[in-house]
């Protein structure tokens, strides 16, 4: 339990660092009440991410638990063993190859239980999206080799396979949320179709949704939407962070604030840095509520 908790929190954090700058900032991350809390109920592209997220970060917390002897029911991949050959050459499997294997099986028994009970088009929304999650952390691994020869010859290999950081992860999910694809259900209600017959079909690999997004403008619990009320914005930006587009038109408030800041910062032999405190005024612009409505005179 302590590594699906750190598996979920990995997502939450991953899912607020790539919509950092839009109108949806995740801050609703929540999914249904088997795991994680109230789920938003539209079945938004949005929504596509949180599963896919959190699914492929319980994966990647288990597999990091098994590998470094956390869990008692797994370790190392056992199935890495003897000689293999890559572009290199033969080499010997060796060290602690990430058993992917294992965290992902334990990933779909848990989190698509509850799923697995309802076969509406939701269900088979959020079970496609916890696939593509997990599908996400094993094609990012990568072949590590340690050497061993005279004198760093290499004349001989020994590797293991690794997983490389959850950031590639997240932002390979994050693609595929610019890419998902409109699904919805099959007449004999047992599988998804795309809405637009003119769209390819989604692989197991790409997010689905079932509904279009709100424009997250403004706060409505109902389709997870918190608005976008006091976010900071950036004045000069023509991108999602910008106030024009963050703020929905309402514009927004400017204060200056006195901010700290470390200056003129030195490196003294050895081995330490020295830096000044500095100080500077900075504008900061933060996006307006609607406007009361005000009563004409009778």
């Amino acid at each position: 339990m302590v590594s699906l908790g750190e598996g979920a929190r990995l997502g939450v954090e991953e899912c607020q660092y790539h919509f950092r700058d839009q109108r949806w900032n995740c801050s609703t991350m929540s999914r249904d009440t088997s795991l994680f809390g109230k789920m938003m109920l539209r079945g938004s592209r949005e929504a596509a991410f949180i599963y896919a997220i959190t699914s492929a970060g319980v994966v990647h917390a288990i597999t990091r638990a098994c590998s470094r002897g956390q869990l008692s029911n797994c370790a190392c991949d056992p199935t890495k063993k003897g000689s293999s050959r890559d572009k290199r050459g033969v080499f010997d499997w060796g060290g602690c190859s990430d058993n992917v294997q294992y965290g992902t099986t334990f990933t779909r028994m848990f989190i698509d239980a509850r799923e697995g009970k309802q076969r509406d088009g939701r269900a088979l929304m959020n079970l496609h999206n916890n696939r593509a999650g997990r599908r996400a952390v094993k094609k990012f691994r990568r072949l590590e080799c340690k050497c061993h020869g005279v004198s760093g010859s290499c004349t001989i290999r020994t590797c293991w396979l690794a997983m490389q950081e959850f950031r590639l992860v997240g932002s390979h999910l994050k693609t595929r949320y610019n890419g998902a694809t409109q699904v919805m259900m099959e007449q004999n209600g047992a599988s998804l179709i795309v809405a637009n017959k003119y769209h390819k079909k989604p692989t197991r690999s790409d997010l689905v949704y079932l509904e279009a997004s709100p424009d997250y403008c403004l706060e409505n619990p109902e389709v997870g939407s918190l608005g976008t009320e006091g976010r900071t914005c950036n004045k000069s930006s023509l991108g999602t962070d910008g106030c024009d587009i963050m703020c929905c038109g309402r514009g927004y408030h400017t204060r200056v604030v006195k901010q700290q800041y470390k200056c003129e910062c030195k490196f003294h032999w050895c081995c330490y840095v020295q830096c000044k405190d500095c100080q500077q005024w900075v504008e900061l612009h933060a996006c307006k509520g609607l406007e009361p409505l005000v009563e004409a005179d009778s």
